[in-house]
């Protein structure tokens, strides 16, 4: 039976915040069953769990949580890493409110982990199984899940840029896939838009170090993929979901997504209680994927 996993031994680094420019340290410690993941500010004497219920402000370009007097920001890389590398349980502390940015991907992150090493716990892992497809919309922008027996994930981004005008690419995600195929991906941002952010104090930690930063005519720094674009919004997805507090078993869909959609989505998930179900990670699909899909899922319309 698949059980609940957490790090071997204590993990730690030092990095700079994307957006706050400041110095962060962070450790990512064990942690018992049933624990789940939680941050915890040292500095504040606060812990937050990596749950929806936690959600802190707009979610734009970032991902954040608060709770009472702290909140901590850009969580989405490193979630993303502990999800896929199948780390159920683990505090993370850290002394600022951001996580560092490293590389701009969850690589590091993947690195961390690997070297602390997994070890599994008392407890059997449970996942979210998708039942009936759900669906929300915003404008032009689209996020669904359809039952399917393990964890798929079909993205398509759209930008007025003659480098990225259309990508999309799906792939079901294993670790090793995950690994090898969406962890390196950096983010991404234009060029014409850095100073706009700096002036309204985000991106101050951002450099060619940590983001593939895209001009008029080309990208700055060298691409590790063709598609990474579309790679790192799926690295963006699968950080998002995490946030459900259990692994997905389902196919999703995006279109044109970014945080504010994928956290939005993973909040009416969870209300629309009868679309899912958690099951043991050892459990077979409750029956063949094409039997339960209706002809329209229940949609909703994102909070704008």
């Amino acid at each position: 039976m698949p059980a609940q996993r957490t790090l071997r031994q204590v993990a730690s680094c030092t990095g700079i915040g994307l957006h706050s420019g400041q110095k962060v340290s962070i450790a990512l410690k064990p942690a018992p069953a049933n624990f789940g993941i939680r941050f915890f500010r040292a500095d504040k004497g606060v812990e937050i769990p990596a749950h929806v219920d936690y959600l802190g402000g707009v979610q734009q370009l970032q991902t954040g949580l608060s709770r009472d007097h702290a909140s901590v920001e850009t969580v989405e890389h490193l979630l993303s890493a502990l999800r896929s590398l199948g780390v159920d349980n683990v505090l993370i502390e850290l002394n600022q409110a951001e996580v560092p940015i490293m590389d701009g991907s969850a690589a590091p992150w993947v690195y961390l982990i690997q070297s602390a090493g997994t070890r599994e716990l008392g407890a059997p892992r449970q996942v979210l199984e998708i039942l009936s497809p759900v669906e929300v919309q915003d404008g032009d922008k689209r996020i669904a899940v359809y039952p399917f027996g393990r964890f798929k994930v079909s993205y398509t981004i759209s930008f007025d840029h003659p480098l990225m005008r259309h990508q999309e690419k799906t792939l079901e995600i294993t670790e090793q896939v995950f690994v090898d195929e969406i962890a390196p991906a950096r983010t991404f941002g234009f060029l014409k838009e850095v100073e706009l952010l700096r002036q309204r104090g985000q991106a101050l930690g951002g450099s060619l170090d940590n983001a593939i930063v895209i001009g008029e005519t080309g990208v700055l720094n060298a691409l590790r993929f063709e598609d990474e674009f579309v790679r790192h919004k799926m690295l963006d997805a699968i950080g998002d979901l995490a946030l459900l507090g259990h692994p997905v078993r389902g196919h999703l869909v995006v279109h044109r997504g970014g945080h504010a959609l994928h956290t939005a989505f993973a909040a009416e998930l969870l209300r629309q209680r009868d679309a899912w179900h958690l099951v043991d990670a050892s459990e077979s699909v409750a029956a063949p994927a094409a039997a339960r899909v209706p002809a329209r899922p229940a949609v909703r319309s994102a909070a704008r």
